[in-house]
Parts: C-alpha cells; sequence; structure tokens
C-alpha cells in the first residue's frame, strides 16, 4: 500500500520524467542527485513497480510510468493550485467576505466603510445580504456569511453578539401632522389617541417594542395599530397620505423612504434599540473577513453618526 507517498515524491517523478535525467532533474528542483534518487526509489516501493527504465545515456518511462504519470501531474496541479489560493487569501489577493446587515444599516452606514475595504483590497468580493434581525441570525448560524450587523434578536447561544451601535426610537409622522411642529422630545402618553402604522409581528423592530417592559403608556400606544406592513417603503408611503405614524428606531427612519417625513425621539422613557457584530462561536475568520470586521469597528467608532444614534 502506498500510504507514505508525497507531494515530494510526485514533484522528484515529474522531474525525472520531464527532463530524462536525473542530474537535470536534481539540478531543476534544488537536491542533490543522490537524495532525488533515494526519492524515487522511495515511491517505486511504495508503489510496488519499478516506473523508471534507467540506461546509461537517459531514463525513460516504461509503460507503468506513462500510466502514472498524468495522474501525479494532475494530482500536483491541484495542489499547487489549492496552496496558491490559500496564499492569495492570506495575502488579500483573493477571496471573498460574506455580510449579512440591516437595510438601515446597509444604506446609512456601511457605504464609506465599503468604499475603503475596496481601495485597501481590490481582490477581494463583497457579498452583502440586508435581512431582518431574525434573518441576520439565520445566515450566520447556516454560515452563509461570516459575520452580521444586527439586533440580538433571539439570543442564540451559537452566537457572540459585540455591541457596536445603539440608535433611539422615535415617531415618524407626515410634515403637516400637528406633532411634527413642535419641538424637542414626544411623550408616548402623547400618543394614546393616534392612528398607529406598524410594521408586523415578524419584524425585529416590531419584536424589541414588545419585549419592552410596561409602563408610560408604552403598552396602550403599541396594543392595537391600525395597519401592519411588512416593508418599510410601503409603510413610509402610507404615513406620507397621512393615515398615521411610526414608532421606529433612528437608523430605520433614516433611510431614502423617510426622507420626506419627520423623526421625533421618544421620550418618558427613552428606548433604545442595540445593534451589534454577530459571529458564530467557534468559527474563525478568514484573513479577509478579520479585516472587514475590524475596519467595521474601526470606522463605526469614529464616524460622524446620524442625530440619535451613538457607538457604544
Amino acid at each position: 500500500m502506498a500510504n507514505n507517498l508525497s507531494i515530494r515524491h510526485l514533484r522528484a517523478f515529474i522531474a525525472v520524467a520531464q527532463h530524462g535525467s536525473f542530474t537535470r532533474a536534481a539540478e531543476h528542483l534544488h537536491v542533490t542527485q543522490s537524495s532525488l534518487t533515494a526519492t524515487i526509489k522511495q515511491l517505486e516501493q511504495q508503489t510496488g513497480l519499478i516506473l523508471l527504465d534507467r540506461t546509461t545515456r537517459r531514463v525513460l518511462l516504461n509503460q507503468e510510468g506513462e500510466r502514472f504519470l498524468p495522474v501525479a501531474e494532475r494530482l500536483l496541479s491541484d495542489f499547487d493550485t489549492a496552496v496558491g489560493d490559500l496564499q492569495a487569501v492570506a495575502a488579500y489577493q483573493h477571496g471573498k467576505v460574506g455580510i449579512a446587515v440591516s437595510p438601515s444599516t446597509l444604506s446609512c452606514l456601511l457605504p464609506p466603510v465599503i468604499k475603503e475595504f475596496h481601495s485597501l483590497y481590490p481582490h477581494i468580493s463583497l457579498l452583502l445580504r440586508d435581512d431582518s434581525a431574525a434573518g441576520i441570525e439565520q445566515h450566520v448560524l447556516a454560515n452563509h456569511v461570516d459575520f452580521g450587523i444586527g439586533g440580538n434578536h433571539s439570543e442564540q447561544p451559537e452566537l457572540s453578539y459585540f455591541p457596536l451601535l445603539r440608535d433611539r426610537y422615535g415617531v415618524v409622522l407626515a410634515p403637516d401632522h400637528p406633532l411634527a411642529q413642535q419641538q424637542g422630545a414626544i411623550a408616548w402618553q402623547e400618543l394614546k389617541h393616534e392612528k398607529l402604522l406598524m410594521l408586523s409581528t415578524d419584524t425585529g423592530i416590531r419584536a424589541q417594542l414588545s419585549r419592552n417592559p410596561a409602563g408610560h403608556g408604552i403598552e396602550l400606544v403599541l396594543a392595537h395599530p391600525s395597519i401592519e406592513v411588512s416593508n418599510p417603503a410601503g409603510l413610509a408611503a402610507l404615513i406620507d397620505t397621512g393615515l398615521g405614524l411610526s414608532i421606529l428606531p433612528a437608523l430605520a427612519a433614516g433611510t431614502h423612504s423617510f426622507e420626506q417625513l419627520r423623526f421625533r425621539p421618544l421620550d418618558h422613557p427613552a428606548i433604545y434599540r442595540d445593534l451589534y457584530i454577530i459571529h458564530r462561536l467557534g468559527r474563525s475568520l478568514s484573513p479577509a473577513a478579520d479585516v472587514m470586521l475590524q475596519l467595521v469597528r474601526q470606522k463605526f467608532s469614529k464616524m460622524i453618526l446620524p442625530p440619535f444614534v451613538e457607538a457604544i
């Protein structure tokens, strides 16, 4: 059984076959001729076959050697390609980084980070998946991405959550709404008699709101929304028509869908959403993914953030 064959044996055999000489093959491989001869002898002992016919002037492949040569060349080529790919990844010359991220973070905060990453590592491709908080966790758990940026939706024990940002919840309303005219924060009590339009219960934003402690009129405001919508763009359109108002975190309210609307922070009490870098425990990051993660942390900690958003 050829249990101890190695890449070294394949290189030696291919070099001798190509050069037809132990002397020239040894020079090509930068080894001594005696070392090369010993390596070929080991190969033939392991296979149980003579692969080369030696004459006084030349070394030739016999029938078994000719049959083995293309197999050896293919194995060596695959090995060299695989090692080259690994070295390219280590040198940031090749690879892909996958990130699952909330739509608001992708549109409001990530573009300058992505631009800098591509200027530093132009050969690394990025795969960005925008999804809900639950979807982000599932992408990370399924290894569809290297890490995620989103809320702690379900405290999965297989995931680590590194705090990154915090944004404040507020009221989103049409510019001509009476509450839009007042300055400063709006108290929850002021929303008791307003028509509430909310994202549906399967979204991370709605799930977090439902977990907030009762009191200060919060439960009365959230108990019976007039309309529930699964898509933020549809929610913005309904608010713009004057059908009612909604409650969103500042980043979500800062996306393009809501740019014609007004945002007022909520108070008494103020409620916040925390965003995390989410990574699967026990899974190491590729060099490129680790660089991207560190760049996200660095840039987010130093960038000028939108109102009511802060680094943590």
